[in-house]
């Protein structure tokens, strides 16, 4: 019987929040089985874009990176954001280890291939090294990964926090009963955004397709859970989206993704 795995993405205004983000490390260091953390940052690096000058800009829920963009994000994923995060998780006694898609070849990626949008240096993921990140957890650590790849040609690439944690889940989950968690601000999948409470507690893939073209399904919250539909597809056993409290297991109103 395969061990279970917890692979937690951690996103919103959570990473914004000190408050938040220190009390969300603490209960993530206090999790007794093998973890891996995923975060994004994208409203630090756009905050940081634009004192410097530059325009962050958004398709369909998605950053467009230019070469300037690609050194501010990198900056703040890969450098700030992720080495603060290990930090408070070796100061909560969890063995953290900070990574890039290019730390040992973890997670190999293409240039996004243009075809009705130019996405810049976006980054599809090609393969992720199981084997590696195997090597870490079997010796009690916890991979803290940024959404930084790379194509093995130097080059590095930016790819969607929610891609990187569903494709690490996936790589996974012939190793381990894989278990995949979406973690922001809100309690779930609202079906109406002014309501904090109006979780929609199961999404099918039907579902999905009628909450977009409702509207309420829109932006970020579309490749979120088109991720999550691709995992479940490809052997995740078990996807869901919460607020802070999903990981400690108190919080009975969440969003759970089945097809």
């Amino acid at each position: 019987m395969k061990s279970k795995l917890n692979i937690v993405k951690i996103g919103g205004n959570i990473i914004n929040d000190e408050v938040a983000l220190t009390s969300f490390l603490k209960d993530f260091s206090k999790m007794s089985e093998p973890k891996i953390l995923v975060h994004g940052g994208g409203k630090r690096a756009s905050e940081i874009a634009s004192e410097m000058g530059l325009k962050p800009k958004m398709i369909n829920g998605r950053r467009v990176t230019d070469k300037a963009n690609l050194e501010v994000v990198t900056m703040v994923y890969a450098g700030l954001l992720n080495k603060k995060i290990t930090a408070i998780l070796q100061q909560n006694n969890c063995n953290a280890i900070g990574l890039s898609g290019a730390d040992a070849n973890c997670i190999l990626a293409h240039k996004r291939i243009v075809k009705d949008i130019d996405y810049g240096f976006a980054g599809d993921v090609d393969a992720v090294n199981s084997a590696f990140i195997n090597v870490l957890l079997q010796n009690k650590m916890t991979p803290v990964f940024c959404a930084i790849t790379h194509d093995k040609n130097g080059q590095l690439l930016n790819t969607n926090a929610d891609t990187i944690a569903s494709e690490v889940a996936i790589a996974m989950s012939g190793l381990y009963t894989t278990e995949l968690n979406y973690v922001f601000e809100l309690k779930g999948v609202l079906s109406t955004i002014d309501d904090k409470n109006s979780v929609i507690t199961e999404i099918n893939l039907n579902k999905y397709e009628q909450l977009i073209e409702q509207g309420i399904i829109s932006e970020g919250m579309i490749p979120k859970l088109y991720t999550s539909f691709n995992a479940l597809k490809k052997g995740v056993n078990k996807v869901k989206i919460g607020d802070a409290s999903l990981i400690k297991g108190t919080n009975k109103l969440y969003t759970t993704l089945t097809i």
